[in-house]
């Protein structure tokens, strides 16, 4: 895992580990259930240089995600390649001098 990622992990750990059982648990209504979770990581990521870079860098390859969730509500697997696609773009982050 790069740099940019294990800041991510290091510091939104739980806001992460949280949405994703909670995504885990409701393939039908996750949007729903897991709003809250989901904007508890975007608090907890606005909070780091690292992660605003990468949101701002692969902000295309996530919304191409966050849309492929979006039309896949009950077959979140469907999305692995635009997963993928945003980790390969987040990984090539740099965070300025």
């Amino acid at each position: 895992m790069e740099a940019a990622l294990e800041v991510t992990a290091r510091y939104c750990r739980s806001e992460l580990e949280q949405y994703g059982r909670c995504v885990a648990a409701s393939p039908a209504s996750w949007q729903r259930d897991c709003h809250s979770l989901r904007l508890g990581i975007s608090r907890c990521a606005s909070a780091h240089p690292i992660v605003r870079r990468i949101r701002s860098d692969c902000a295309e390859p996530f919304a191409a995600f966050e849309r492929c969730l979006q039309e896949n509500e009950a077959a979140v697997g469907k999305c692995s390649e635009h997963v993928a696609a945003f980790l390969r773009c987040a990984e090539q982050v740099k965070v300025a001098a």
